[in-house]
């Protein structure tokens, strides 16, 4: 039998897959269970995602009902608040006492039908009667933000709520969507919120004094995985694919890939699939390089369209952040020998490229949100 790749990324990381975040999975879990409005905050690549779905399993295990939605999922307030219905309700599992629960909640009357899920199970749906007025809407709001207070009543189990990309709520209605929820959650006790985002600056906007989550709970943020523990986690894994890797070699990817845990583990599982095919057991520099060529290969239509989208002033700054470790753009002699133009023209370029996710501020410096992209920029583009 195959054994598997022990390196995953690209989707939700499970937990034999976890490197560290002991310490932030234990916090979470427990502010979770304590009935704590924590919000989690990290940039893209963090492994943000990985995290809540692990810590819901933990909580799970303990006796909590659990609900997870991504905000950015829906295109309508309407489908979100259905949608955040319909998985309490599923999450519940109430039976036939489900229907004589919803006749009296809702003050617009929801259709409730059951759907085979992708696996053949039945999965309930829920769609409300059309409102007749903003008025309407808003009620349904608070009445469905209250809904799992009311099912942690009726169940006698605590409950976590995971609303991912959290900082797009506003989309939906401004700050009424906020008013709504932050009245909801803050009589509920029995009930713990993750509200997690990978927008730092957008998020802390939503926390400032004046917006309604303002010290609405603990703020967690993600940082970057120390880079001891990556190597020895790359190094023990490759070991038990009985493939020798050393430590300095290690240390190398995690460079490379910028202590990124989604590219850390892309480069180390591609490398991985590398070694194995070639039937590698004592892992070469070289063959870093060559991974990293075959992945710029399989990109390259993708990091060429996306080049020839950009401006000629973008192109020029993502070029002197690549080669120069993104410091100090705004220099004379980086604009210079880069051709980025004055100052100003610098700075427009930075903040759309930060909006557009292309770079990300780290400390004193700015950085490429995908290595690959960023290798090739420096080995493909002038």
């Amino acid at each position: 039998m195959p054994v598997p790749n022990p390196f995953v990324y690209g989707e939700i990381v499970p937990l034999e897959g976890f490197l560290d975040r002991e310490a932030e999975r234990a916090q979470l879990a427990h502010d979770l269970l304590s009935g704590q409005k924590v919000f989690l905050v990290a940039p893209r690549r963090y492994g943000k995602s990985s995290l809540i779905a692990v810590v819901l399993d933990e909580v799970r295990a303990r006796g909590a009902q659990t609900v997870s939605l991504t905000v950015t999922q829906y295109a309508t307030y309407r489908a979100f608040l259905e949608s955040f219905a319909e998985a309490c309700l599923q999450s519940a599992d109430l039976g036939a006492k489900l229907r004589d629960l919803v006749r009296g909640l809702f003050s617009l009357r929801p259709r409730i039908t059951y759907e085979a899920g992708a696996a053949g199970e039945p999965g309930l749906r829920l769609s409300f009667e059309p409102s007749r007025s903003a008025k309407d809407d808003h009620r349904l709001a608070r009445e469905v933000f209250g809904l799992p207070a009311v099912l942690a009543d009726r169940t006698g189990h605590s409950w976590v709520v995971a609303l991912d990309e959290f900082q797009k709520i506003t989309d939906f209605n401004g700050s009424l969507v906020e008013d709504a929820l932050r009245a909801a959650v803050q009589t509920q006790r029995r009930v713990g919120y993750v509200f997690s985002g990978s927008e730092p600056s957008l998020m802390a906007q939503m926390l400032r004094p004046r917006r309604p989550f303002y010290k609405a709970g603990p703020l967690l943020a993600l940082g970057k995985i120390p880079e001891p523990v990556f190597v020895s986690a790359i190094v023990d894994r490759f070991g038990q694919s009985r493939i020798r890797m050393g430590e300095s070699l290690a240390r190398d990817l995690v460079e490379r890939a910028r202590n990124v845990p989604y590219d850390v583990q892309r480069l180390a599982h591609e490398l991985w699939d590398d070694a194995v095919r070639a039937e590698v057991r004592d892992l070469e520099p070289a063959m870093i390089e060559t991974t990293i060529a075959r992945l710029l290969g399989a990109y390259r239509p993708i990091l060429e369209a996306a080049w020839q989208r950009l401006t000629l002033a973008k192109r020029a700054v993502l070029r002197a952040i690549a080669s120069e470790g993104g410091r100090s753009l705004l220099a004379a002699e980086i604009r210079q020998r880069y051709g980025l133009g004055p100052k100003s023209s610098v700075q427009r370029a930075v903040a759309a490229l930060l909006a557009e996710e292309w770079i990300a501020r780290e400390n004193d410096r700015y950085v490429f949100v995908d290595s690959i992209y960023r290798e090739w920029v420096l080995r493909e583009t002038r």
